[in-house]
């Protein structure tokens, strides 16, 4: 597979463009289909590798999986019954529906070293645990892949199955655990942070359990939301969405639903990013402005207009923009925080955006040790970073008096990736991005939707 993006920049981009459905929402959802035999229906499905792997690890072990009115090999005379309602994309972005129906499940295949294997190459494997321990009393689980941006542990899920009664152990020789549990009970249980994945593993876990769950410090995110809407529609009884205390009372089982995802938040802010740097006035159609929390309110932070317009964003063009200070006159800072504080996936297009502002801002990453390592290359294309830590960037910005020259990289992840395409964008001069299937793991057909807008990049 191609692995190299070509980029030249200077080019202006103009138009409107769509952001595809949420990567972190589809993970969750979609491995929420296995708590019930019956078909679930998800729109807005994004076409990128993390999702796609995932469908193909649900297929592995036993789910029929049904796309856009298509008929599974498995059963050619079982028709699916809902059409793709997601018709009004640009174009560009293929808008999928997948029905999914978990009615038999190998759960031999699912203790098996290859199942394993196939879980430790994708992060988003690991929100699989729940809804297996819920629904069947078991799951095997080795260190999921993804994202090597510091530590991710997983003990706030552990903790939080042990808590409705599962019990782990770590096997010798294979390196992973074997999670048990008959039947899950309801408790009270205090999480140790407000992890997103764990929060959703643990509801996931616990819709079926016996009794009543309270979850306290639950991460409370628009995703995480979408998951728990989605549960009730199925049967499940969690009250408190959205806040970050939880109350689950269990059911003897879930049944069918249909679901659509939310506009990608993240993708969302990447295109902010873009029009503010090299932007000649750009529409962000359809971003469901309510979700979207205090992500347009950083970016105006940075100087950055945004005109907000129906549920549409308007980002016209940006001759210069100057960064804030605080009321007291000193340097702005921004920094990561559980939602509704401001994403960690969005810090590192900021910082590039804040290369070419005017004035200095702080990035306080506290989240992950190792996300801001990638801005070495943008030093080395001539921006004004001072690395303090690997989790405090100062950034000094050029004003557009200096703009950014090209040079080879190499994404170290998705959303370092992305932000290295900005900055590549705004460069002058070819840059070349190297290892992209990372940035394939987060964003869909991303070439050819910013070239529809007037950039230039090839994909060799």
């Amino acid at each position: 597979m191609s692995n190299t993006f070509v980029i030249e920049g200077g080019h202006s981009l103009k138009g409107e463009i769509k952001p595809q459905g949420a990567k972190n929402e589809a993970l969750q959802v979609i491995c929420a289909t296995l708590l019930t035999k019956e078909e679930v229906t998800i729109n807005n499905i994004p076409d990128i590798l993390d999702v796609n792997n995932l469908i193909k690890l649900l297929k592995d072990i036993g789910v029929k999986v049904y796309e856009n009115g298509t008929q599974s090999d498995e059963d050619e005379n079982e028709t699916l019954r809902y059409e793709d309602e997601n018709e009004d994309g640009d174009g560009l972005l293929k808008n999928r529906s997948f029905t999914f129906k978990a009615d038999e499940l190998d759960l031999d295949y699912l203790a098996s070293d290859e199942f394993v294997k196939k879980c430790a190459q994708l992060r988003g494997s690991v929100l699989m645990i729940g809804p297996l321990l819920g629904r069947c009393g078991k799951a095997t689980v080795a260190k999921p892949g993804g994202d090597k941006i510091g530590r991710r542990r997983l003990d706030t899920h552990f903790l939080g199955f042990h808590n409705l009664g599962a019990t782990y152990e770590r096997v010798e020789g294979r390196d992973v655990y074997e999670l048990k549990a008959e039947r899950m009970k309801g408790c009270y249980m205090l999480l140790d942070e407000a992890s997103v994945t764990g929060t959703a593993n643990i509801i996931m876990a616990s819709v079926m359990a016996e009794g009543i769950t309270t979850i306290y410090n639950a991460a409370c995110e628009p995703y995480l939301q979408q998951l728990c809407h989605m549960l009730n529609r199925m049967g499940a009884q969690i009250s408190g969405i959205g806040s970050n205390l939880l109350t689950i009372v269990g059911v003897e089982e879930l049944h069918g639903t249909q679901h659509k995802l939310l506009p990608d938040m993240i993708e969302v802010g990447s295109f902010i990013a873009m029009a503010a740097m090299v932007g000649d006035g750009i529409r962000i159609k359809d971003v469901s402005i309510k979700n979207l929390g205090i992500i347009p309110d950083s970016f105006r932070r940075l100087g950055v207009q945004i005109i907000e317009e129906g549920d549409d964003l308007v980002i016209p063009r940006h001759e210069h923009y100057s960064i804030d200070s605080f009321i007291d006159g000193t340097i702005m800072t921004l920094s990561d925080a559980p939602w509704p504080g401001l994403t960690p996936d969005l810090l590192s297009v900021l910082l590039v955006v804040a290369t070419q502002a005017e004035g200095s801002v702080l990035f306080h990453q506290k989240m992950f040790e190792s996300r801001l390592f990638f801005v070495d290359k943008l030093i080395d294309m001539g921006a004004q970073i001072i690395l303090c830590d690997p989790h405090r960037a100062v950034v000094v910005g050029h004003d557009h008096r200096k703009r950014l020259r090209a040079a080879r990289m190499s994404s170290p992840d998705i959303r370092a990736g992305i932000a290295l395409l900005i900055a590549a964008l705004s460069a002058d001069g070819t840059s070349r991005i190297s290892n992209i299937a990372q940035i394939d793991r987060g964003y869909e057909n991303i070439e050819a939707r910013l070239n529809a807008l007037g950039a230039k990049i090839t994909r060799e």
